[in-house]
């Protein structure tokens, strides 16, 4: 599969695992998620996630309690975790 690097459109670009950290939805600390899908731009040097990717993240952070997470998980295994709520109520683009 050909991907297009959303910065600057160059085709050189890798589907790669990679680790973001983010900040847990009550601001209490920051995580790190191993293995994340992340998009390496060889042209450019952009290292990102799509925006799906970001969107997942941040659904399972806020409909999961979070304090079963520790300072590190995989990106399987955070969306493996089971959800308290069966979908996001506040997000209003879906």
């Amino acid at each position: 599969m050909t991907f297009t690097c959303e910065w600057c459109g160059s085709l050189n670009v890798k589907n790669v695992p990679g680790s973001v950290f983010w900040e847990l939805p009550d601001g209490t600390r920051a995580i790190e998620i191993t293995e994340t899908p992340t998009f390496n731009c060889s042209d450019c040097s952009m290292i990102y996630q799509s925006e799906e990717v970001v969107k997942e993240i941040e659904n399972q952070l806020f409909l999961v309690d979070c304090k079963q997470i520790g300072k590190v998980i995989s990106f399987k295994e955070l969306m493996q975790l089971p959800r308290l709520l069966k979908r996001n109520y506040f997000d209003f683009d879906s």
